[in-house]
């Protein structure tokens, strides 16, 4: 249980970490606020990634061994 929490609090920062960015990015470009922009949706986007990686990761996890045993 103490290895599943440590990596999805590592895989949700990573992943909302680079994917808010690219989103903020996209969405207004590089301007002189972007760091503020990005870092606000970030502090949204990391609480909501840490649930949603903690209840799929495991799912996902048996799945992904499911697919690669086949290919």
């Amino acid at each position: 249980m103490k290895h599943r929490i440590i990596f999805a609090i590592l895989m949700s920062f990573t992943l909302s970490l680079f994917m808010s960015a690219w989103i903020t990015y996209l969405n207004i470009g590089i301007r002189p606020d972007f760091v503020t922009l990005w870092m606000s949706a970030w502090v949204l986007a990391w609480p909501a990634a840490g649930i949603i990686s903690f209840i799929t990761g495991p799912f996902l996890h048996s799945l992904a061994h499911k697919i690669a045993s086949k290919v």
